[in-house]
Order: structure tokens, then C-alpha cells, then sequence
């Protein structure tokens, strides 16, 4: 068997919740986990024995709505002990393998600025020294989602960073909370602001290391991409910026990452070629929390004449969803 087959038989065995995370440390990205507000703390649960039992990752999981300082969130993703210093230069500390944020929408503007710059460059300079991240770092926002939500509260550039997103139902049920009891028996309390080390136990669920990650990663980077299948890309792209839905947030880092997005998916998949469908699930998963749905006040056609009731009428029941859903009727490729 070669890589995208391993990779792809493995793929199957996994939860939504660990394909999301194995998008994301194989691309070397970041993540938004949406849920319904009742079930936060268990889709965090899940995702921090995800991390540490599926992938062997280090996590800290931290409470939001508990940081009241920049101090008090670099403190929680430090690794205890981790403290190097070379040769005359200030000293570094390592962050933990994984960060679940929990209620991260919620938090400071500070505290948002903060956790983008440890997204994109790996690395926060604090008076002490300098904080730095391993290179399959993962940043997991844990948030609610309203139902007339339409696009999450986080910061802008923030929102840029994050490759995907998926919606977690309670229905969809969690693969290690349900598998033992004694996981549930924690607490809450005991998984928040505490970093954990990796699992070493025995499980019966898969066990995914760097160098499937890398593999993933290599991978997606062969995968073949006709002339019409990058048409295809752009012209979703085109569509979703004039859409009269929509008032932003098809930024051009979004392009880079929705091609990124497709290639891995591909390789999940079993297949070293993008296709119209898996162009199309990279749409769906990769611009839902990017796009700014238009107020009908703004709408271009009110320059012209146009009539604010009757625009209104039209964006009534705009959404991510049925934007993504009209852009998506698009003729693709044969």
C-alpha cells in the first residue's frame, strides 16, 4: 500500500471530530469547532482525549470566559519546566502540542489578538522571555452557535486563519466520552487550564503519529489539479465575492487555504486528483464561517434606484449556508 492508501483506510475509522483535527495537523493549520452552547464542554472533553489518545498530542484545554490577562493565558498553554535558554540570548519556553479554547469568542480583544499571533507565527514574546510552539501545533476554538448566528464572533484576521470548520450535534455523539466511563468520570473541572500529557493507555481507537501527518501533508502537495478544476476553484471564489449576499470575507488567504483544504481532502479520500465534489465539500467546510452576509442597507443596487424592502425581501433568509448552496449550482467539470 502507498500513503493515500493508508491514509485513506484510516480516515475511515475516524470520528468527524478526529478528521477535522487530522485536516488540520496534517496541513499544519487551525480549526473552529462549533456546537450547540449546551454541549461545549463535552465536545471539548472529547477533543482533548482525541488529542492526547488519537494523535499523542500535549493539550491544554482553558476557559475563556475564566482569562482576565495576557499572563494568565500564556500561563495555561506553558509547559511547565519547558524553560531553554541559548547561549546569551532570552530564555524560551514551549507552549503545549494543542490549545482547545473554549468560549474563545468571548474572550478579550486582547486575548483573540494573542492567540492569532501563536496561530500564525508559532511564537509570543512576553517579558520573561519568548513562548514557542512545536511545529504539528493546533489551535482548536471551542464555540457556541447561536440559531440566528451567522458568523462567529471572533476577530477578523483570526476568522482567516482557521482552515475549516465543522458543527458539532449533540446527536453526532462522542467516540471516547461514550467508549468509557471512567473518561466521564473526570469532571469538567479537571480538564480546564490543566495541560495534560499524552494518553498511555491502551485503546481501541486508531493511533496517528508525525509521520502519517507529514505523509498527509506530502501527499496533498502531489495532488493533480486540471486547468477546469482550478477554473472550477475560481469561479466559486468569483461567485462568492459579487454575490449580493455577501459583504465580505473571501479574502485572498481564504483562496490560498481553500485549495489547500481541497488537496488534503483528496488524499483523505484515496485519490492523488481533485474532483468537482471534493471541490465542492472544501467550499462548504472552508468558507461557512468566512462569509459576511450582506445587510440589505448596503446593498450596490440601492444606488441605483433599487427599493429597500424589496432588497430586504431577497437577503431575508441569506445564510452561509443557502449562499454556499446557490454558488455551489455552478456548472462543474465533467
Amino acid at each position: 500500500m502507498n500513503d493515500i492508501d493508508d491514509i485513506a483506510r484510516l480516515a475511515h475509522e475516524l470520528s468527524d471530530l478526529e478528521l477535522a483535527l487530522l485536516l488540520c495537523l496534517g496541513g499544519q493549520e487551525h480549526c473552529l469547532i462549533e456546537t450547540d452552547d449546551g454541549s461545549i464542554n463535552d465536545v471539548a472533553a472529547e477533543l482533548a482525549l482525541i488529542c492526547s489518545h488519537t494523535y499523542g498530542l500535549e493539550y491544554a484545554v482553558v476557559e475563556c470566559l475564566e482569562i482576565t490577562s495576557l499572563e494568565s493565558f500564556r500561563d495555561q498553554i506553558c509547559i511547565s519546566g519547558s524553560r531553554t535558554k541559548v547561549l546569551d540570548t532570552e530564555p524560551r519556553y514551549r507552549t503545549v502540542d494543542a490549545v482547545i479554547a473554549k468560549n474563545l469568542d468571548q474572550a478579550s480583544e486582547s486575548i483573540q489578538l494573542e492567540a492569532l499571533e501563536l496561530m500564525r507565527s508559532k511564537r509570543l514574546a512576553t517579558g520573561n522571555g519568548s513562548l514557542e510552539a512545536p511545529a504539528h501545533f493546533l489551535f482548536v476554538p471551542v464555540i457556541s452557535r447561536d440559531a440566528g448566528q451567522v458568523r462567529p464572533k471572533l476577530n477578523t484576521h483570526l476568522i482567516d486563519h482557521l482552515i475549516i470548520s465543522h458543527f458539532h450535534e449533540s446527536d453526532d455523539g462522542y467516540v471516547y466520552l461514550e467508549d468509557d466511563d471512567d473518561w466521564h468520570s473526570i469532571g469538567q473541572g479537571s480538564l480546564s487550564s490543566v495541560v495534560h500529557r499524552t494518553g498511555t493507555r491502551e485503546s481501541r481507537h486508531p493511533r496517528i503519529d508525525h509521520q502519517l501527518l507529514d505523509n498527509l501533508g506530502k501527499a496533498s502537495k502531489a495532488v493533480r489539479v486540471t486547468a477546469e478544476l482550478a477554473r472550477y476553484q475560481q469561479d466559486i471564489v468569483v461567485f462568492l465575492r459579487l454575490s449580493r449576499a455577501v459583504a465580505g470575507g473571501i479574502s485572498a488567504r481564504s483562496n490560498v487555504l481553500f485549495t489547500k483544504l481541497a488537496r488534503l481532502l483528496a488524499v483523505i479520500h484515496g485519490i492523488n486528483y481533485l474532483t468537482p465534489s471534493i471541490v465542492a465539500l472544501a467550499a462548504k467546510k472552508g468558507f461557512r464561517h468566512r462569509i459576511v452576509v450582506a445587510k440589505p442597507e448596503d446593498d450596490r443596487s440601492l444606488q441605483y434606484g433599487s427599493d429597500l424592502q424589496a432588497v430586504a425581501k431577497v437577503l431575508e433568509y441569506a445564510t452561509p449556508d443557502t449562499i454556499l448552496d446557490s454558488v455551489l449550482t455552478l456548472e462543474a467539470p465533467l
